[in-house]
């Protein structure tokens, strides 16, 4: 069984679901330290021919507090307002606007704070639009040592669902060694997106912009292809 595990990220870029499309499961970890400036809370959109952030405004609370311990502001209610505004007048003149908007503003009108929940219903909606299979899995609902770090983590949620292949985006190849993960059974792949390209608005195109980007310029046949379109390393 493959099996791939990730953060979760505020409407991810393809290569995200292209990792979901690829197992037989998929881990999010809800039981991992939020980090700033990264792709929990925010991500890229197009806004007048240049990429900028839609992000999700946080509680103040501890740096040290875990995904699913972070909770949305208080000034969410407006902000998402203002969020929804700012994609819709960024994206209503392309051509899967009429029936991507509703999937978009289904995701950011759900009513739970909490920032895990939240992020979590949003992928499960992208997957159900895109028609990506795979199961999602909360990190923290596996039995097994949840202090334990970095690769022998990976390791010992790979062993308690029983995957023989573990798949990771390339970034990670300095991370992990084919050789720990062989000495408990488990094959290491990464995958790397190939470029992908599509006609935006007349101005050039801005590469890895969140999925919203992806979804409201592609019908889901050409999106399926998309999801298809990596290799994977030696």
């Amino acid at each position: 069984m493959k099996v791939a595990i990730m953060q979760p990220y505020f409407f991810p870029y393809i290569g995200y679901f292209q990792l979901i499309n690829a197992v037989d499961e998929f881990v999010i970890y809800d039981n991992i330290q939020f980090t700033k400036k990264g792709w929990i809370n925010r991500n890229r959109i197009l806004i007048n021919g240049k990429d900028d952030y839609i992000t999700l405004p946080l509680k103040k609370d501890s740096d040290f507090l875990q995904v699913y311990q972070r909770c949305l502001a208080d000034t969410w209610e407006s902000d998402r307002k203002k969020m929804l505004n700012r994609i819709k007048e960024s994206y209503r003149k392309t051509p899967y606007f009429d029936t991507v908007f509703p999937v978009i503003e289904e995701c950011i009108l759900f009513e739970d704070q909490n920032l895990f929940n939240f992020i979590l219903h949003s992928v499960q909606q992208i997957n159900e639009y895109l028609n990506i299979k795979t199961p999602l899995i909360t990190a923290s609902t596996i039995p097994m040592d949840h202090e334990l770090k970095a690769e022998s983590k990976v390791i010992e949620i790979c062993k308690s669902r029983k995957a023989n292949i573990y798949i990771n985006p390339s970034g990670g190849v300095g991370l992990y060694s084919k050789n720990n993960f062989a000495d408990h059974g488990i094959i290491l792949q990464f995958i790397k997106s190939i470029d992908i390209e599509y006609k935006q608005f007349d101005k050039g195109f801005v590469p890895w912009l969140s999925i919203i980007d992806v979804m409201m310029f592609n019908s889901k046949d050409q999106i399926a292809d998309y999801l298809d379109s990596f290799y994977t390393l030696n």
